[in-house]
């Protein structure tokens, strides 16, 4: 009785394990703009991050006078044109934007970790999130100038 019970314990831990991995590979089968969602889990992923932007005390006092429609809706097309979509960014270069903003590590990094958690909300696997930051980090040195 205690092996058929350990049997069962052990199968079911293995079809788990096959479940995450076939889910895994699934998310890094697709391309990113479909793994987030296409346009539509785009813009939830814009509109949470910048929920969690606007309440992050670290770093909130940099977005108060920003026009949070016009940065929603360059987010979305910057994240859409970075993750392969339809969608082309017609903002400003990160460089130019940011030259004169005195950004530091630290709040790029509060930026980062709103992102993340804009993304775990959203439902995004693991494995797209870390796609999009790679497509994302490179900016890191156009957007810290202190």
């Amino acid at each position: 009785m205690k092996h058929m019970n350990v049997k069962r314990a052990l199968l079911a831990a293995a079809g788990a394990a096959l479940l995450v991995v076939s889910q895994a590979g699934h998310a890094e089968g697709q391309g990113l703009y479909e793994g987030l969602g296409g346009k539509e889990g785009i813009q939830r992923i814009v509109s949470a991050f910048l929920q969690k932007v606007l309440a992050d005390e670290r770093i909130n006092a940099g977005f108060r006078d920003v026009d949070t429609a016009r940065l929603a809706r360059l987010l979305g097309e910057q994240f859409c044109a970075v993750s392969g979509g339809p969608c082309r960014y017609a903002g400003k270069d990160m460089k130019t934007i940011h030259e004169d903003l005195r950004i530091t590590d630290a709040q790029f990094n509060a930026l980062a970790e709103d992102l993340q958690a804009a993304m775990d909300a959203q439902d995004v696997p693991p494995a797209v999130q870390n796609k999009l930051i790679a497509r994302l980090a490179p900016m890191h040195r156009d957007i810290v100038t202190k």
